[in-house]
């Protein structure tokens, strides 16, 4: 196995010179360019985003509390199969998802354990099989109170030594 040195002899350190000679090129005549350590300015900034989002507890609507969200009521009694490709979207699943068996199922599930509500697969298998367009108007309205993020954005500023 070859070795590569540390330093070239043609750029060697010399006492004070640090080999480039007294004119600042190198040994082959061409001006040397050294790496850039810092970026030239004023300070630097960093940001903190810290996103709150709430978990646990029960669902925040009833299955039956349909008037909750009037656009989701509406949507549930006409489509609900298109509420359910809005709720895949803000799931953040593809939006063929609901096309498959046994997706709104998943989805239920799914929004049950990523926000801690109480209940079981149970529960969730009889609510979707029996009543699945209160079910998916339950999901989407969780979804959206949910959601609601609280935000704080934290920026501090480095003086440069």
């Amino acid at each position: 196995m070859h070795q590569l040195p540390l330093l070239s002899p043609q750029f060697r350190v010399d006492s004070g010179s640090h080999g480039m000679g007294s004119t600042g090129r190198s040994p082959q005549g061409g001006a040397m360019q050294l790496p850039v350590l810092t970026q030239p300015g004023l300070g630097m900034t960093t940001t903190t985003v810290t996103t709150i989002t709430q978990t646990g507890g029960d669902w925040s609507t009833g299955l039956f509390d349909v008037c909750a969200d009037n656009s989701t009521c509406v949507m549930g009694a006409l489509l609900p199969c298109c509420l359910e490709l809005s709720l895949a979207h803000q799931f953040g699943e593809c939006l063929w998802l609901p096309l498959l068996p046994g997706s709104t199922f998943a989805m239920r599930v799914g929004i049950r354990e990523r926000f801690k509500i109480r209940g079981s697969i149970c529960e969730d298998w009889t609510t979707v099989l029996f009543c699945y367009p209160l079910a998916v108007c339950q999901m989407v309205r969780e979804m959206k109170r949910r959601m609601r993020r609280q935000m704080y954005t934290v920026s501090t500023a480095l003086e440069c030594s």
